[in-house]
C-alpha cells in the first residue's frame, strides 16, 4: 500500500490476544502481559536498516513506515501488545514550532519558547486530523496489518514534559529553564499547559477513533519537579485529559479504551495518580512493588518496572530477576514491562528472553497458586 492509499477505520481483524487488556481492566489473565517501551527502536538491526536512509520525523509522517516499525518487534518476539511508532514532540510541531532531530544530540527545537510574548506564535486553536493526521492514518493501517495479533497502543507525551522540551529547546538534566517559568510566570506556565492538555486530549480521542485499543500518557520529566510543583502544574493536567478523553469518546460513540498514566520518578504522587482516572499506572525501576502496591491499592493496574539495564545480565540472571518481579507485584492486575524504555545497545536476544520469562514465571506461578 502506497501512503496515499488510506485504509478506513473499521471493519478490523477480531482480536485474537486480550490479555493486555484484560489485565489493563482488572479481569483475570492466564499469564502476565508484557510489552517494552521503545520495542519499536534501534536495537532492533531491522529497524536500523529501515530508518537508514530517512529523516526521523519524516519516518513519523509516513504511515506505511510508521506500520513497518511498529510491526517489527512483533515478528521477533511474542509480545502482548504493540504500540505505534512516533514520537511525543509531534504535538508541539503541531502547534507550529519546528523540532529537527540533530544526530548525536537528539531533539532540537529551532525556536524554543524564551519569552513569555512566545507564547503567541503557537497556534491557539488546533485542527488535530489536519496537523497529526498522519499519525491517524498509521495507527489505522497498522491495526489493520496486525490482523489481530495483540492490541495497538496509541500514547502522547503529557503537557509539563511537552511544556520543558518546548522551553528547554531538546533534553537537558536540570530542565532550569523551564521550571524556572513555573516560578516566574506561573499564568503563562499554566495558560501553555492547558493549550497542551487541550490539544493532547483531541489527539488521543482521534487515536481512538482510528483505531487504537489503549492510550499511554507519558509524564517523562515529572521527577524533575517536587510534590507542590507536580501538584500544581502536571497533576490537574494529567486529571483533566483522562477525564477529558473519556467524556470525548462517550460524545463520539467511541470505545472507553483502557488509559496509562507513566510518570516517571513520581513516587511522591503515586497516591494521586491512583485517583486520577487511569486504569493503569506505569512505575519506572526505583520503587519496590510492594510499596507501590500500598500506595495505589487494589484496585488499579500495574505496569512496569525492570531496570532496563537488567537486560545487559545474561539470560539466566534476566529469568531470575523477571521472577522475583513477578512475585513482588503478583501475576493479576499486572502488566509487565521495563522501568522506561529499551536502550540502542540492547541485545535483541535478551530482550527476547525477558518476554519469554515474564510468560513461563506467570503461568507457572498461576498454575501452582
Amino acid at each position: 500500500m502506497e501512503d496515499g492509499e488510506r485504509l478506513l477505520p473499521k471493519g478490523f481483524p477480531k482480536l485474537k490476544n486480550d490479555t493486555f487488556l484484560r489485565a489493563a481492566r482488572g479481569e483475570e489473565t492466564e499469564h502476565t502481559p508484557v510489552w517494552c517501551m521503545r520495542q519499536a527502536g534501534r536495537y532492533l538491526p531491522e529497524f536500523r536498516e529501515t530508518r537508514a536512509a530517512q529523516d526521523f520525523f519524516a519516518t513519523c509522517q509516513s504511515p506505511k513506515l510508521c506500520c513497518e516499525l511498529t510491526l517489527q518487534p512483533l515478528r521477533r518476539f511474542p509480545l502482548d501488545a504493540a504500540i505505534i511508532f512516533s514520537d511525543i514532540l509531534v504535538v508541539p510541531q503541531a502547534l507550529g514550532m519546528e523540532v529537527v532531530m540533530v544526530p548525536g544530540k537528539g531533539p532540537t527545537f529551532t525556536e524554543p519558547l524564551k519569552e513569555v510574548e512566545d507564547l503567541l506564535k503557537l497556534r491557539q486553536k488546533v485542527d488535530v486530523t489536519a496537523e497529526l493526521g498522519y499519525v491517524f492514518q498509521a495507527i489505522t493501517l497498522t491495526r489493520h496489518s496486525l490482523e489481530g495479533r495483540v492490541p495497538l497502543i496509541g500514547f502522547s507525551g503529557a503537557p509539563w514534559t511537552l511544556m520543558s522540551y518546548m522551553i528547554e529547546g531538546g533534553g537537558s538534566t536540570t530542565m532550569a529553564k523551564a521550571k524556572s517559568w513555573l516560578y516566574r510566570h506561573p499564568e503563562a506556565s499554566h495558560r501553555l499547559l492547558r493549550l497542551l492538555a487541550d490539544v493532547v486530549t483531541d489527539y488521543l480521542v482521534g487515536q481512538v477513533a482510528a483505531g487504537a485499543q489503549a492510550l499511554q500518557l507519558f509524564e517523562s520529566h515529572a521527577g524533575h519537579l517536587g510534590p507542590e510543583q507536580f501538584q500544581d502544574f502536571a497533576l490537574p493536567y494529567i486529571r483533566d485529559i483522562a477525564q477529558g478523553v473519556k467524556s470525548k469518546l462517550k460524545e463520539e460513540a467511541l470505545p472507553l479504551v483502557p488509559m496509562i498514566i507513566f510518570a516517571k520518578d513520581a513516587h511522591y504522587a503515586l497516591r494521586d495518580l491512583a485517583h486520577a482516572g487511569y486504569e493503569v499506572v506505569g512505575l519506572d525501576w526505583t520503587i519496590r512493588p510492594q510499596e507501590a502496591r500500598a500506595q495505589i491499592g487494589k484496585d488499579v493496574t500495574l505496569q512496569g518496572n525492570l531496570d532496563p539495564c537488567a537486560l545487559y545480565a545474561p539470560k539466566e540472571k534476566i529469568g531470575e530477576l523477571v521472577k522475583k518481579m513477578l512475585e513482588g507485584f503478583g501475576t493479576q492486575r499486572y502488566i509487565a514491562n521495563l522501568g522506561h524504555g529499551l536502550y540502542p545497545d540492547m541485545s535483541p536476544e535478551h530482550v527476547g528472553a525477558f518476554v519469554e520469562a515474564v510468560h513461563a514465571h506467570s503461568r507457572h506461578i498461576n498454575k501452582h497458586r
